[in-house]
């Protein structure tokens, strides 16, 4: 089974920037809406960013403004750039597809993003 592969997380200090990809299988990309996640220890999933298949975009309240979610559906990639980087944005990133009713099955590793000075 592939899976979906986060890169590009590290460590930054407060108000620095980071962009995340995400390779995800053509299987799955050209049929369903992506998002990103985040998660912190002892805390569930949440979702920060979700793109649907023609663009339109959400965001949680949390990241509005700061965050961008975007697509490339030539290659199959998923970013999401994040200006402003705050302490409590540390987590690690994963992407999916939300509404695949497989998508268990898809999470990856994910990616480490630490804001610190």
């Amino acid at each position: 089974q592939v899976q979906l592969v986060e890169s590009g997380g590290g460590l930054v200090q407060p108000g620095g920037s980071l962009r995340l990809s995400c390779a995800a299988p053509r299987s799955i990309f050209s049929m369903y809406a992506m998002a990103w996640f985040r998660q912190t220890p002892g805390k569930q999933r949440e979702l920060v960013a979700g793109i649907n298949i023609v663009g339109s975009t959400n965001y949680a309240d949390s990241v509005k403004g700061r965050f961008t979610i975007s697509r490339d559906n030539a290659k199959n990639m998923v970013y999401l750039q994040m200006n402003n980087l705050r302490p409590e944005d540390t987590a690690v990133y994963y992407c999916n597809a939300p509404n695949n009713p497989r998508r268990n099955e898809y999470w990856g590793q994910g990616t480490q993003v630490t804001v610190s000075s």
